[in-house]
């Protein structure tokens, strides 16, 4: 019996496990862990409960909001806009060898080969059409997106966040709508840079959980990135120095466009780019956790979100000791900053589709936030442009701004019809302040 099976948190069904017995004991630690059990059952006769690796992600999942009872990855990419981004992706240039080593054989053996992108989402799902049809129910289908944040516990998206193969019996899964399926995953690196390009899974039944498979996918990785490896070398140098964007103003969820990928970001990983495109001196883990959280953040948990950043940024992007930011990263708060500094309200305020991470709490994040709302409204204020107050007042920033209706009224002949519509808007702004 394999020492690498009985002891590797890695995999998770045994050689010797009963699995109808074990898929048992993991759903109900799985109903015990949503209702808030402290203590979680015993699944394995030597006394222990859910692996650690899988725990931890039931955590992480719980804490990004996952709903257990959600269906699976949302489409990000269809149609052309798939088609185009599949065509440019590397994982493009591996796909002959992973259809060669598993997809061939997959299709007879009632399995499913996947390629995700380092952020998780499906550029290809191959494999026997009934389980293919089957998947669809659980919207594991291409474009969809299954990083552990969007759909929680899962093989390509829990081996992205880990950088590490890993497998997922059943119900380990944190969504209850992939608990009939198992799967191993494995990330998969440019050979030359280090940085995660996307990652390889098989899904199917529970024997796709074993350690066999799990060697399988692993020598399946090894071989892909042979093959981009030679792609690389022959290939014309990279330019690496195209400068990154991120994007944290107004409601819509931050995104790091780097590389000409658009990568969507959690709130918390966000915060810790922009404070550090803040701080280009850097800063410790112990200011960065004050600027972050009131009640100032563990910073053994800082450093644990500041290792996955490092992921999103590459490793020659991010410096540590102190934390730093080591590439050029442009952001959509700095360029609402340059308007202002030349003194063009207009442009300023075209740039700026709403606050900085409007939900964020932490206190160095706020702190942004009011310090460009009070550059931009003093601009407008000064600049005393009707057209630029009446867009400012229908904003979510100036619609009870009292000093800015005042503006826009003053800006606005007293014959016109919209000069009795601020001034009615006025008095109902004097009436819901009190004043």
């Amino acid at each position: 019996m394999s020492t690498v099976a009985q002891g590797s948190p890695w995999v998770a069904v045994r050689p010797d496990d009963d699995v109808a017995r074990l898929a048992e004991r993991v759903s109900l630690a799985h109903r015990s862990f949503l209702e808030g059990v402290d203590r979680l059952p015993v699944i394995r006769p030597d006394g222990r409960s859910v692996r650690a690796v899988v725990l931890d992600s039931w955590r992480r999942s719980r804490s990004s909001g996952v709903d257990p009872d959600g269906f699976g990855g949302a489409v990000d990419l269809e149609g052309l806009e798939l088609q185009r981004y599949r065509a440019a992706h590397p994982t493009a240039s591996i796909r002959p060898v992973v259809r060669k080593l598993l997809v061939e054989d997959a299709a007879e053996a009632g399995l499913l080969v996947a390629i995700s992108d380092a952020r998780g989402r499906l550029l290809w799902v191959e494999g026997d059409p009934k389980v293919k049809d089957r998947a669809v129910g659980m919207n594991f289908v291409e474009g969809s997106d299954w990083s552990e944040e969007r759909v929680g516990t899962n093989a390509p998206g829990t081996a992205l966040a880990l950088d590490h193969s890993v497998q997922i019996f059943g119900a380990e899964h944190f969504s209850r709508a992939v608990h009939e399926f198992s799967c191993t995953a494995a990330p998969v690196h440019d050979p030359l840079s280090g940085k995660t390009i996307g990652a390889i899974d098989i899904t199917g039944g529970p024997r796709v959980a074993g350690p066999e498979v799990l060697s399988l996918i692993r020598a399946t990785v090894l071989a892909v990135e042979s093959e981009l490896r030679l792609g690389l070398l022959g290939a014309h140098p990279r330019n690496d120095s195209e400068t990154a964007r991120l994007q944290v103003l107004g409601p819509e969820r931050p995104v790091l466009i780097r590389d000409g990928e658009r990568i969507r970001l959690s709130q918390r990983h966000s915060e810790i780019l922009l404070l550090l495109a803040e701080h280009p001196e850097g800063l410790s883990a112990d200011h960065l956790a004050m600027l972050l959280d009131e009640s100032e953040l563990d910073p053994v948990t800082v450093r644990a979100e500041l290792s996955r950043v490092r992921k999103l940024v590459g490793a020659n992007g991010f410096g540590s000791r102190p934390y730093r930011l080591l590439m050029d990263l442009e952001t959509d708060v700095t360029q609402v900053r340059r308007a202002l500094a030349r003194g063009d309200a207009a442009a300023a305020l075209c740039a700026y589709p709403g606050p900085i991470l409007p939900r964020s709490l932490a206190p160095g994040i706020v702190e942004l936030r009011a310090e460009l709302h009070g550059r931009l409204r003093a601009a407008l204020l000064v600049a005393g442009d009707g057209r630029l107050l009446a867009r400012w007042t229908s904003s979510v920033d100036g619609r009870d701004d009292l000093a800015a209706w005042s503006a826009y009224l003053g800006s606005l002949d007293r014959n016109s019809s919209m000069y009795a519509q601020v001034e009615a808007q006025l008095s109902l702004l004097d009436r819901k302040l009190g004043i």
